[in-house]
Protein backbone atom coordinates (compact mmCIF):
# COMPACT_ATOMS: atom_id res chain seq x y z
CA UNK A 1 0.00 0.00 0.00
CA UNK A 2 1.10 3.36 -1.13
CA UNK A 3 0.47 5.73 1.77
CA UNK A 4 1.12 9.20 -0.31
CA UNK A 5 -0.56 12.28 1.74
CA UNK A 6 -1.77 14.04 -1.41
CA UNK A 7 -3.75 10.90 -2.74
CA UNK A 8 -5.27 10.57 0.88
CA UNK A 9 -6.15 13.89 1.01
CA UNK A 10 -7.82 13.53 -3.06
CA UNK A 11 -9.49 10.19 -1.58
CA UNK A 12 -10.77 11.68 1.59
CA UNK A 13 -11.95 15.40 -0.19
CA UNK A 14 -13.61 13.00 -2.83
CA UNK A 15 -15.90 11.31 0.02
CA UNK A 16 -16.85 14.73 1.32
CA UNK A 17 -17.50 15.94 -2.32
CA UNK A 18 -19.53 12.74 -3.02
CA UNK A 19 -21.78 13.18 0.47
CA UNK A 20 -22.24 16.97 -0.08
CA UNK A 21 -23.47 16.50 -3.77
CA UNK A 22 -25.79 13.52 -2.61
CA UNK A 23 -27.12 15.69 -0.02
CA UNK A 24 -27.59 18.51 -1.90
CA UNK A 25 -29.77 16.57 -4.44
CA UNK A 26 -32.13 15.09 -1.99
CA UNK A 27 -32.50 18.75 -0.65
CA UNK A 28 -32.90 20.93 -3.39
CA UNK A 29 -33.52 18.25 -6.33
CA UNK A 30 -30.60 20.26 -8.44
CA UNK A 31 -29.03 17.60 -11.19
CA UNK A 32 -25.60 19.53 -11.02
CA UNK A 33 -25.18 18.28 -7.62
CA UNK A 34 -25.53 14.67 -8.79
CA UNK A 35 -23.30 14.88 -11.17
CA UNK A 36 -20.69 16.45 -9.15
CA UNK A 37 -21.12 13.63 -6.36
CA UNK A 38 -21.08 11.20 -9.41
CA UNK A 39 -17.71 12.73 -10.70
CA UNK A 40 -16.10 12.94 -7.09
CA UNK A 41 -17.18 9.62 -6.49
CA UNK A 42 -15.48 8.46 -9.20
CA UNK A 43 -12.31 9.84 -8.87
CA UNK A 44 -12.14 8.67 -4.93
CA UNK A 45 -12.28 5.49 -6.33
CA UNK A 46 -9.41 5.94 -8.28
CA UNK A 47 -7.49 7.70 -5.60
CA UNK A 48 -8.04 4.15 -3.57
CA UNK A 49 -6.65 2.17 -6.30
CA UNK A 50 -3.82 3.95 -5.91
CA UNK A 51 -3.96 3.74 -1.70
CA UNK A 52 -3.90 -0.14 -2.75
CA UNK A 53 -1.14 -0.23 -5.31
CA UNK A 54 -2.37 0.06 -8.32
CA UNK A 55 0.05 1.88 -10.81
CA UNK A 56 -1.56 5.88 -11.59
CA UNK A 57 -0.36 4.49 -15.01
CA UNK A 58 -2.55 1.80 -15.28
CA UNK A 59 -5.62 1.88 -17.57
CA UNK A 60 -8.27 1.22 -15.05
CA UNK A 61 -6.94 3.68 -12.78
CA UNK A 62 -6.74 6.44 -16.37
CA UNK A 63 -10.62 5.17 -17.59
CA UNK A 64 -12.17 6.23 -14.14
CA UNK A 65 -10.50 9.80 -14.43
CA UNK A 66 -11.30 10.76 -17.83
CA UNK A 67 -15.20 8.78 -17.05
CA UNK A 68 -15.16 11.40 -14.03
CA UNK A 69 -13.65 14.45 -16.12
CA UNK A 70 -16.18 13.63 -18.82
CA UNK A 71 -18.89 13.75 -16.38
CA UNK A 72 -17.98 16.87 -14.93
CA UNK A 73 -17.64 17.94 -18.53
CA UNK A 74 -20.98 17.01 -19.46
CA UNK A 75 -23.22 18.21 -16.29
CA UNK A 76 -21.76 21.74 -17.37
CA UNK A 77 -22.80 21.80 -20.94
CA UNK A 78 -25.67 20.21 -19.67
CA UNK A 79 -26.75 23.14 -16.87
CA UNK A 80 -25.17 25.25 -19.90
CA UNK A 81 -27.52 24.34 -21.86
CA UNK A 82 -30.60 23.80 -20.07
CA UNK A 83 -31.70 27.49 -18.80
Amino acid sequence: MVADTTTILDLVFGFIILFLGLWVYKIKQYALALYLALAFGIFAVSYLEILLGVSSSDISVIFLRVLASLVIIYALIREALVK
